[in-house]
């Protein structure tokens, strides 16, 4: 992960992740991809899906 946090993109609504509060992981089911999660798709539990695996969460 040697890209910087405000270069990537909330998962679920394509926002820059540059607000307090945002967090990227990797994909718990395939671990290849990063997770991106803004602060209000966190708290409103939005769907998102890996692009390495098509794996869906919340």
């Amino acid at each position: 992960m040697s890209e910087g946090k405000s270069s990537q993109r909330c998962s679920s609504c394509g926002i820059f992740l540059v607000d307090r509060g945002s967090s990227s992981f990797p994909c718990p089911n395939c671990g290849n991809a990063t997770i991106g999660r803004c602060p209000n798709c966190k708290d409103q539990s939005v769907k998102y899906v890996c692009e390495e695996c098509s794996f869906e969460g919340p």
